[in-house]
């Protein structure tokens, strides 16, 4: 923790808060717990944390590593590669213990170089140490044997040895009080120590009823105030100035040990994080009140083992793990994530003497929701080991809903809650399938894998007491639940093998199929009507619920299949397994195209429905890891991956800030992508007939150039002005004249007559060079680039017959290269319109003006023919 004033003394004070998150590390704004920075993955577990106004050091492995605005700026290595633990500031040097107790290291801040380093006895395994304060150069060291060392770190030289209390208790932590020379000292038996060491004197002792002392923490702003943290996550306030007699014991404060614990410097405020993966504010209205809970930020304290997607926005993910809990994490602002409540579970848990975890509901196995009507009513609906009953969940109140599914026999094994949000459906381990009201919570129908269908159930008033009957081996357990878009079909899935295909409405069977293996798992994509099966015989089929057939089998998975996840346009499909691999098939080839392994394997998948990134969550980690989807930004190939290929491992998605050079260092994720890229030839056949591929308003505003310059034409010519200029030559006489030279009117007039002989242009430059046997492209390159307008005016300037021969030429030879099909049928068209009585009247240019004909004849046949083919082949496949 470090407290600082940016903007003067009198500015309101900072409090930033630094917690450990397994090998990176997290910068929290301690007034309001906004995530302020994170620290890149260190490469090894973090083992101690420091921190100034600016930088933090972390101490991972064999190194200490300097941060800078959550950037890695500088790093402090140990000399012969030992693991490193505990670390403090000492002005501008930095400390560092060995993880083994050994010894001390000392390294420079700035140079970065190691300066000094104090080996200790043998009879000597350092566990902690701290700095006294006004002690120079001085450091107090802790030990495994529960003794205490007083070094001086610029000579390197013992200069006193406190010894060991009677228990010997190994030292866990040593904290520096509000007095000068006065120490608080805990041991993992629970004794806590103050001591005098100035004098050597044992001030008062205390001890704590359960576990270990993992903190101690002083009160600063006045109140003769002792905060300790167990190891079982318990706190307790001690009265200094009453012999240390205990004021509080807070029990359960944490789920798990307490390994953090200071008060924030001038407040009544004290903060604890704990290994539960929690960091929690305790506020103290007086010096000798209870703490009060006024801050925390949480999340799963064990490995999540069922995640899904919540909404249509992709901003939300709903996690479940094995502590019981089921959260909502936002992928957008960490403030909004949090748990939602099981009802007054602490109270009960400070009752009975239990953890809070104790109290919840089992753990969570299986999960649907549609947030359709989340402002109306419940919209989760969850499955729980061993549980006879589904619950129901409200996340827009953040807490259990009011209904609970329950079955005659077995446990609730699936759960599906409609498209609509109105209807949830629960299946058991006897085969048993029912469905429930989200709003009433009163139970609509049943479904039945055998017999009549059981159609609408009945109030339970009239419903006859059935007995309880033996569950038998050959009952098929329901593993899944599917419901359709528009609530026509039910889909359930048993360990047998089977598919049962139920009407939504009536209840009744409609088909059963049976697969070649049991079925683990359904998911189904709903717009596009798909289901995928996960199978015992590490397959995935494909079945489409409209022609209920298998239209896909995925292979290639050495483990078991442990969640699938569509992509939102049904084009992918991810799997993940027990070979620590995350595999990405096409669907419509059926093919793999991606597949990464992972150092810890993913228990859970699923897929954003705006389709930016895929959230996964493995067994070793606490948190839910997200890998962007690189289709979504980049051009990517595809290429099939084989079977027998190796699979590249890559690292898991670390919490880091993120800024323009870490996504410029982005790199790729998954198999390497095929680099040659396939690029279309002009023509793919010389049967086919090509078109220019250019917009078709340039080919529809050629045509109708004439009619376009006519609605734009103005209304009235333009008017002359009223007064002559100034300066102008007169004629003298009676009325004023201007005087006009008949040379100048005679040159004027000849500048604007039409022209005597024709001016060879670009265009026809470029017609002249072509071959009168060759295709003519670069000519009709160079006509495509021109304007509607320019090609017109090209067109009309063609004034001599060689040139309208020349250009019929190119528009014959293109016509025989088929290409350019729809282009040359507009300059075509504008040709004949502009000189059509030209091409009468002259007798030299009908021999081509006639082959010009044929050509257009022919390729108009071949066009029709294969339109026809095109249409007739697609109307079967339709069919």
């Amino acid at each position: 923790m470090f407290v600082h004033t940016t903007k003067g003394a009198l500015a309101k004070p900072t409090v930033h808060l630094v917690t450990s998150v397994g090998r990176s590390w997290l910068q929290w704004d301690a007034e309001r717990m906004r995530l302020l920075f994170a620290g890149s993955d260190a490469g090894a577990p973090i083992a101690g944390l420091a921190q100034t106004g600016t930088e933090i050091f972390a101490s991972a492995g064999a190194r200490v590593i300097k941060y800078f605005r959550g950037k890695e700026v500088a790093e402090y290595l140990a000399p012969n590669g030992e693991a490193l633990g505990q670390i403090i500031l000492f002005g501008e040097q930095i400390l560092a213990l060995k993880a083994d107790g050994s010894g001390l290291l000392i390294w420079n801040v700035a140079s970065t170089e190691l300066d000094n380093e104090i080996t200790f006895h043998s009879s000597f395994t350092a566990t902690t140490m701290m700095h006294p304060a006004t002690y120079l150069n001085k450091v107090i060291v802790g030990s495994q044997q529960g003794e205490l060392q007083l070094w001086n770190i610029r000579t390197g030289s013992l200069i006193h040895t406190f010894a060991a209390p009677t228990s010997a208790s190994p030292v866990t932590t040593i904290v520096q009080a509000p007095a000068l020379d006065i120490v608080g000292v805990g041991h993992s038996d629970g004794d806590i120590r103050v001591l005098d060491i100035k004098h050597g004197d044992l001030v008062m002792q205390m001890r704590m009823d359960e576990g270990s002392v993992t903190g101690l923490a002083f009160r600063m702003d006045g109140p003769p105030i002792l905060a300790s943290a167990s190891s079982v996550g318990a706190i307790a306030i001690w009265d200094l100035s009453k012999g240390g007699r205990v004021l509080h014991t807070r029990r359960r404060s944490h789920e798990q040990a307490v390994n953090g614990l200071e008060w924030v410097q001038g407040q009544p405020l004290l903060v604890s994080s704990s290994a539960d993966n929690s960091v929690k504010q305790w506020a103290f209205d007086s010096p000798t009140a209870e703490p009060r809970l006024l801050k925390l930020r949480s999340g799963h304290n064990a490995p999540p083992s069922c995640i899904r997607y919540y909404g249509e926005d992709g901003k939300q993910i709903l996690t479940a793990g094995r502590d019981r809990a089921l959260r909502y994490t936002s992928v957008v602002r960490d403030s909004r994530s949090y748990e939602l409540s099981q009802g007054s579970l602490i109270k009960k848990a400070i009752g009975l003497g239990v953890s809070v975890d104790n109290l919840k509901f089992p753990p969570i196995t299986a999960m649907s929701s549609s947030s359709i009507r989340s402002r109306d009513w419940e919209d989760v609906l969850t499955a729980h080991a061993e549980d006879a009953s589904a619950r129901t969940w409200r996340v827009a109140e953040k807490r259990l809903g009011q209904w609970e599914f329950g079955v005659d026999e077995g446990d609730v094994q699936a759960v599906c809650v409609t498209a609509c949000g109105n209807f949830g459906l629960a299946g058991s381990s006897t085969g048993e399938i029912r469905m429930w009201n989200m709003q009433s919570g009163k139970e609509r129908k049943s479904f039945a894998l055998s017999g009549p269908p059981p159609g609408d159930s009945k109030p339970k008033v009239m419903q006859k007491k059935k007995k309880k009957k033996e569950s038998k081996k050959t009952i098929e357990a329901i593993t899944g639940l599917a419901t359709d878009a528009l609530n026509t079909t039910v889909v359930a899935s048993t360990l047998e093998g089977k598919l049962y295909f139920f009407d939504f409405h009536t209840t009744a069977r409609t088909e059963v199929m049976e697969l070649d293996s049991s079925i683990t798992a359904l998911e189904l994509q709903r717009d596009s009507g798909l289901l995928a099966c996960v199978c015992d015989d590490l397959v995935v089929r494909l079945v489409d619920i409209e022609t209920r057939r298998v239209v896909r089998e995925l292979r290639g998975f050495k483990g078991r299949i442990l969640d699938v996840a569509f992509t939102p346009d049904s084009r992918w499909i991810l799997a993940t397994s027990l070979d620590s691999s995350v595999r990405t098939f096409d669907i419509p080839t059926g093919r793999l195209v991606d597949a990464f392994r992972v150092p810890s394997i993913a228990t859970s998948l699923t897929f954003s429905p705006t389709g930016d990134f895929l959230a996964t969550s493995h067994v070793d980690s606490l948190g839910v890891h997200l890998w962007a989807n690189k289709a979504q930004f980049s051009d990517i190939a595809l290429r099939h991956i084989p079977e027998d290929e190796d699979v590249p491992e890559i690292a898991l998605p670390s919490v880091q800030g993120v800024d323009d050079a870490a996504l410029a260092g982005l790199e790729a994720v998954g198999a390497p992508e095929y680099t040659d890229v396939y690029t279309t030839p002009d023509q793919l056949a010389d049967g086919l007939l090509t078109l220019s591929l250019l917009p078709r308003s340039r080919w529809t505003t050629l045509l109708n150039l004439e009619t376009i310059k006519a609605r734009n034409k103005p209304k009235e010519p333009p008017k002359a002005p009223e007064a002559a200029p100034f300066f102008l030559p007169t004629v003298s006489g009676l009325e004023p004249k201007f005087d006009l030279p008949a040379k100048q009117v005679e040159e004027a007039s000849a500048r604007f007559a039409p022209a005597a002989t024709f001016l060879e242009s670009e265009f026809t430059r470029r017609l002249a060079r072509e071959d009168e046997d060759g295709d003519y492209t670069a000519f009709f390159e160079y006509m495509k680039a021109l304007s509607p307008s320019a090609v017109d005016l090209e067109i009309r300037s063609l004034v001599s017959l060689d040139h309208l021969g020349a250009f019929m030429a190119a528009l014959l030879g293109r016509l025989r290269s088929h290409r350019d099909f729809e282009a040359v049928q507009a300059f075509l068209a504008v040709f004949l319109n502009v000189h059509g009585d030209v091409l009468i009247a002259n007798a030299e240019l009908r021999g081509t003006l006639e082959r010009l004909d044929a050509a257009q004849k022919k390729e108009g046949a071949r066009l029709a023919e294969l339109l026809s083919y095109s249409l007739g082949t697609l109307s079967f496949l339709r069919s």
